[in-house]
């Protein structure tokens, strides 16, 4: 057949071409995961042909058997996976099978190495589905009909897994998907029914369609005892449970059943990070399969990609993705919902205000939370694995999820002062357990980086007195604290904006030095307030510096310079902010201008204070060129 039509030639796109060299080198050790995959792939054209029939009968074209079929010619040298499930058009041959429509692949690729073990690790994550095939495949031949489609819009798809590949239009008389892949010479295991079976009980026993071999006829023949044994006619047999797994009893679930069916319907290749299986009766029945994954996908931080669950309605597939069973900060998590209370013809629409689905969505998110707090709770180790992978996209929900708010608080974590390293390692909970007596608030700093954090001079007075600050350097800090005004009664104050009041912690002597400090310089703000005019907001004397000589400071409820930076990243159009620019009077240099008769150089002295706080606070300056020049000016004035 494939000599007499007419195939048309694709190139590959450059990242498929790409990920074929990689899994034919990088996986070869784990290799049978090929059919698991393609088997997946087979579920799912069932799963979806299930769906559509329901407004349109006529697509089971009379055999609603749906199923998969594993079939060998040994001669030949061919392993074929068939399916009659919906089935591919010619335009959805190209796009699925020419092209990886995932976002993410331009990162996927800048990491690998070139180190197979751990490229392998890679490749898990980023999912490889159909692709797999090439890992045993020299040749794939693909045959498929869309459902409801006429017999002479068939299509096949055949490839070498190289630069190209040819698609042409064939007759083909029943719906579904035929899989041919020509194995190399020295992968001939996989022409055998023993091992085809073990790998199916292996990784595919819990899908929910049945996986079907060919058992040979056995021949009529005689027994010892001289009586006649009936032929038995070759047929074909069932050698998976084909139950949905969700749909059965906990207890009769192994671990490694929960994982393989994990890797079905996520495409990861590694084992989740932990799950959470759950039937609900009452008011709403519905059963939950939740899992949290140990490493994150390379689209994670494309909020727009589809995320969510698989829905299924009384164990009958409806929609991938069902983004509204899960709150986008959880977007991470895999997983499905069966309903007994939605309606078989839910659509996304009607999802969306249901009452039912409010209720499901509050339950999933509640369970979530649960799994991350026990793992928090029993295994340390394990959950800084998990956030080092997911904190940031955990640090989007006290934004979003106002109910529960206080619980993903919890599950946060940050560097501060009291550790000697940049990992986030400290819960809110560790902070106040560690709180001074007399402190009331809990103490913050966000950066451009850990090390910014780390010495920011705002610190000075807190390091001083040995006061715990949590550093913030993440991106999505300053966003997050925006929202995250208090946990377990205590509020967050910025150090970096507002007048400081360390209240009950400040001490007699400390307030005495001060005033002294103060009365030594006194004129000195009202001197380099004229001296900067408008582009400070105010000058004042600094309660929190002990060893640099000024910074700036946000007002309380103002814009501070991270947020700033943050919006203009963003691309938003940002008014000009100005600070109050705060000097240490007992700094060495404070003291030095105060002595400083001549206006001009004054002047100077003012502007090298304002961007060197500004500079260390922010981390750039409008103007370089001019703090370089007026710098320059003034260490030539002090060397005459």
């Amino acid at each position: 057949m494939a000599d007499a039509v007419q195939h048309e030639t694709h190139g590959f796109q450059t990242e498929v071409k790409q990920l074929l060299q990689l899994m034919i080198h990088s996986l070869y050790s784990n290799k049978e995961i090929f059919l698991r995959e393609l088997i997946s792939n087979a579920a799912d054209a069932a799963d979806k042909l299930r769906f559509n029939a329901l407004s349109n009968d006529a697509l089971y074209e009379n055999d609603g058997h749906l199923r998969v079929r594993l079939s060998f010619d040994k001669d030949a040298g061919t392993l074929t996976i068939s399916d009659n499930g919906i089935g591919m058009t010619k335009d959805e041959v190209i796009t699925h099978l020419g092209t990886i429509a995932k976002s993410g692949t331009a990162e996927f690729f800048s990491k690998l190495s070139g180190d197979q073990a751990k490229d392998s690790q890679l490749i898990g994550q980023f999912g490889v589905g159909f692709y797999s095939a090439f890992i045993v495949a020299d040749k794939v031949t693909v045959r498929t009909r869309k459902a409801g489609e006429a017999a002479s819009e068939g299509v096949e798809w055949i490839s070498e897994g190289e630069g190209e590949f040819a698609v042409a239009t064939i007759e083909k008389a029943t719906r579904g998907t035929d899989i041919i892949l020509h194995l190399r010479d020295d992968e001939k295991e996989f022409l055998d029914d023993w091992r085809l079976k073990s790998i199916v009980t292996k990784y595919s026993d819990h899908i929910s369609i049945p996986v079907e071999t060919w058992k040979e006829e056995v021949p009529e023949s005689e027994g010892e005892d001289g009586e006649k044994i009936e032929a038995v006619p070759g047929e074909w047999q069932t050698i998976n449970k084909a139950t949905a797994l969700w749909s059965r009893d906990k207890s009769e679930i192994s671990e490694d059943e929960y994982k393989e069916f994990y890797k079905h319907i996520s495409h990861d290749f590694g084992d989740p990070l932990s799950w959470s299986h759950n039937k609900v009766e009452g008011k709403n029945e519905y059963t939950s399969l939740l899992y949290i994954p140990a490493k994150a996908p390379f689209d994670l931080w494309n909020r727009d990609q589809a995320h969510g669950l698989k829905l299924y309605v009384q164990r009958v597939f409806i929609m991938d993705d069902a983004e509204q069973f899960m709150p986008v900060y959880l977007r991470f998590v895999k997983g499905l919902l069966d309903s007994n209370d939605l309606p078989l013809n839910v659509s996304r629409e009607i999802l969306q205000d249901n009452k039912v689905t409010q209720a499901m969505r509050q339950a999933c998110t509640k369970k979530v939370l649960q799994m991350l707090e026990r793992i928090a709770k029993n295994d340390a180790e394990k959950y800084q694995g998990f956030w080092s992978e997911f904190g940031n996209v955990l640090k989007e929900g006290p934004a979003e999820d106002f109910a529960n708010k206080e619980k993903v608080a919890g599950l946060l974590r940050f560097a501060s002062t009291n550790e000697d390293s940049s990992a986030q390692t400290v819960s809110l909970a560790d902070y106040i357990e560690r709180m001074k007596e007399g402190q009331d608030k809990i103490y913050y700093v966000t950066a451009d980086s850990y090390e910014a954090a780390k010495n920011s001079p705002h610190l000075e007075i807190f390091k001083k007195k040995g006061i715990e600050v949590l550093l913030m350097s993440d991106r999505i800090d300053e966003w997050l604290m925006s929202h995250l005004t208090e946990f377990n009664e205590k509020s967050f104050q910025s150090i970096t904006r507002g007048a400081l009041d360390l209240g009950d912690l400040e001490d007699e002597e400390s307030k005495k030095a001060q005033e002294e400090a103060e009365q030594e310089v006194a004129g000195l703000t009202d001197r380099i307030k004229e001296a900067l005019g408008d582009k400070v907001k105010d000058v004042k004397f600094s309660h929190r510096l002990t060893d640099s000589p000024a910074c700036v400071v946000a007002d309380e409820f103002g814009m501070t310079t991270q947020m700033k930076k943050l919006m203009e990243a963003a691309g938003q159009a940002v008014p000009d902010m100005k600070y109050d620019l705060e000097v240490n009077p007992e700094h060495a240099l404070i003291k030095v201008m105060a002595h400083v008769q001549d206006e001009e150089q004054f002047a100077k002295w003012a502007n090298v204070i304002l961007d060197q706080a500004s500079l260390t606070e922010q981390g750039n300056l409008k103007d370089p060129a001019v703090f370089v020049k007026q710098l320059n000016s003034l260490l030539i004035d002090l060397a005459k």
